[in-house]
């Protein structure tokens, strides 16, 4: 990069104060800021967008990495699952060799089990029978059997207006 100090700074002001003349100077410089603020906006973008893309490549790679490992559990799992089920198989197979097939009912497995007498579960009508408190008594003590909101409350107790 190119380093300016303060004395080359000063010495191009006095250069352009003498070329430039004193009424034209305030506009060029703010002209010279204005383009030097769009310069360092782009480089700036420039910069973010690469920034951005090196990201994304490194994401993919990463995202093919996981894919890849996760393919490789996958089968390795279902390879133990083969495995697994083979061996239990052969394990079935020889414990249920002897067996002869006219000890086993198939009916017999088929039908539904029925539930014990006393295990039935008891019927509650519920909506029939609320509260232990009658109606007649909650109505004379003044218990609220609804929810109201507040304003709800003083517009039923509020006294009528007369009529004009």
């Amino acid at each position: 990069m190119i380093d300016f100090g303060f004395d080359k700074l000063a010495l191009i002001g006095a250069v352009a104060l003498i070329v430039i003349g004193p009424e034209r100077l305030p506009r060029v410089a703010r002209t010279v800021g204005h383009l030097l603020g769009k310069a360092q906006r782009y480089v700036s973008d420039v910069k973010a967008e690469v920034n951005r893309s090196i990201e994304l490549d490194e994401l993919k790679k990463m995202k093919t990495q996981m894919e890849d490992a996760a393919r490789d559990v996958e089968q390795s799992v279902n390879n133990e699952i083969k495995q697994t089920s083979d061996s239990f198989e052969e394990s079935w197979q020889d414990a249920t060799g002897g067996l002869s097939s006219s000890s086993y009912d198939g009916d017999s497995y088929s039908q539904p089990l029925s539930l014990p007498p006393g295990s039935a579960r008891p019927k509650k009508n519920w909506r029939l029978k609320r509260s232990a408190v009658p109606q007649w008594y909650k109505q004379r003590q003044g218990v609220r059997r609804h929810a109201q909101s507040g304003a709800a409350r003083v517009a039923r107790f509020r006294p009528p207006r007369p009529i004009k």
